[in-house]
């Protein structure tokens, strides 16, 4: 199925969705996925007394970090993201690249085993709900005391690599420091940056380290799948909207010194002996041969030869066709884990879609498993052990994370099925333009609107890549169902 992401966005929109029934619904699945509502107190006591015992803005925890605040790191995130779990400093280094990237240090306030440590593996990961957030840890930390936010002093693991004159890493090492972010930008202010050819030395190597960096997955035969992104919007006063959110360059930019650092990440646990790797298979032969059948069915050439990777980077989502197909890559994409080991390495190692071995350990704030995957790495980089209280732990990672991602991810389609209903209610008669994307798995045609960007089966006859016309028949916002019938195919839409 597509990309589905809830978020919480303060600004303008329009009023497309009734407040009231879609406030009880939310509380409805909150409660039934059993999501956590607050933080018990003496979580809640834990986290204010490592806020006070900070020392210079910096948890007790990282006493004797080295002093990095003269630096002038800066974030890159959503607006209005108050989490900021990253910030980063671009320089050049002869004819290559240094990358200095800080991530928060979660680790310097939460107590192992004690009342915080032990909440956020009940919650395993930051829950995006359209009205709220339901984080990791409590906002004194997540936005607060351990958030890279601009002019404070703040506790951070420095990653350091020096890059050759193609960016691939010579040189890698990671850090306990003291940081001050001197910037907080989000994607459309760099990406303007970049469109209107202002002079930014930090934004122009961002998009040289990425560029270089994109090529190399390139290379790697690194896959990523082009999915329109079905966001709900709210602006803060109850009134929600649906759209499809056109990535911007400088989104992959930024994930590059991510997938940078997840992949160092992933070596220096490899080579240690000790860590925990997010895992994807690759795909089954047969789904490779059952996509470029599809591919075949659509008339979208695919040439002897090209990885699928490369076919994927081709496709366009506003040709129908091509849009189908993205859908379809959906099968490419499964089986994604963590596997964690210690002593023995795992058979299993590499991630399909980055097509390297890879870690997560630039989320911190927002997902569980980073702060132990940086704290196993700066250990292993400083050629210390790795705390006991760390590796013990190290087990039980996969099951937490499991149920973490599965509570999120119903809990994402639950509320985006609801905002679907409240925003068709109003339009029960009404025809719209569609795309037939997929097929369930009882062979009902699976449609996307474009306006608004609803995605939901249709009774009726179409194949993938059809545009067609449907209309909504019912929508139910309590059960988060709409009732939507295929009225015209293509044939019938030129008659």
């Amino acid at each position: 199925m597509p990309s589905r992401v809830v978020r919480y966005r303060p600004g303008p929109s329009p009023a497309v969705a009734e407040p009231g029934s879609l406030a009880r619904r939310f509380a409805a699945i909150r409660e039934q996925l059993h999501v956590p509502d607050g933080f018990p107190a003496e979580v809640l006591a834990e986290a204010d007394q490592a806020v006070a015992a900070a020392v210079d803005g910096a948890g007790g925890g990282s006493r004797g970090a080295q002093d990095l605040r003269e630096l002038g790191f800066w974030t890159l995130d959503p607006v209005g993201s108050m989490d900021l779990d990253q910030a980063m400093l671009l320089e050049r280094s002869g004819v290559g690249y240094r990358v200095r990237y800080a991530i928060a240090d979660v680790p310097a306030f939460v107590v192992p085993g004690g009342a915080l440590d032990l909440e956020a593996r009940r919650r395993g990961q930051t829950i995006y709900l359209p009205d709220d957030r339901v984080p990791l840890h409590p906002p004194v930390l997540s936005e607060g005391a351990a958030s890279l936010l601009p002019g404070r002093v703040r506790p951070a693991y420095v990653w350091e690599f020096e890059l050759d004159a193609d960016a691939v890493p010579t040189s890698t090492r990671v850090r306990r420091a003291l940081v001050r972010s001197v910037a907080r930008r989000d994607y459309g202010q760099v990406q303007a940056t970049v469109d209107a050819e202002t002079p930014d030395e930090q934004v122009v190597l961002l998009r040289e380290i990425g560029r270089k960096r994109q090529a190399l997955e390139q290379q790697r035969g690194g896959a990523s799948l082009p999915m329109p992104e079905q966001q709900v919007v709210h602006d803060g006063a109850g009134r929600y909207r649906l759209e499809y959110r056109p990535p911007v360059e400088a989104e992959d930019w930024n994930a590059q010194i991510s997938l940078l650092t997840g992949m160092a990440a992933a070596q220096l646990m490899l080579t240690g002996g000790v860590g925990v790797l997010r895992t994807m298979p690759a795909p089954q032969q047969d789904s490779v041969r059952r996509f470029r059948r599809q591919a075949r069915a659509l008339g979208v050439p695919w040439p002897d030869g090209q990885r699928y990777g490369d076919f994927l980077r081709s496709l366009q989502r506003a040709d129908p066709r091509h849009l189908a197909l993205i859908h379809e890559a959906t099968s490419l994409f499964r089986g994604a884990g963590y596997t964690s080991f210690d002593g023995a390495l795992p058979e299993a190692r590499e991630h399909a879609a980055v097509a390297a071995p890879y870690a997560h350990v630039t989320a911190p704030l927002r997902r569980l498993v980073d702060r132990f995957g940086l704290v196993v790495c700066a250990a292993l980089s400083a050629g210390q052990p790795v705390p006991e209280w760390a590796r013990t732990a190290l087990g039980q990672l996969p099951a937490l994370m499991s149920e973490g991602d599965r509570r999120a991810g119903a809990v994402e389609r639950a509320c985006t099925d609801a905002v679907e209903a409240a925003v068709l209610v109003s339009q029960v008669g009404a025809d719209f333009a569609a795309v037939v994307v997929d097929r369930t798995s009882r062979q009902v045609p699976i449609v996307q609107l474009s306006d608004p960007a609803v995605l939901a089966p249709a009774e009726g006859h179409g194949e993938p890549g059809d545009s067609v016309t449907v209309t909504v028949r019912g929508a139910d916002v309590a059960a988060g169902r709409v009732d939507l019938v295929i009225r015209a195919g293509p044939r019938a839409a030129q008659a």
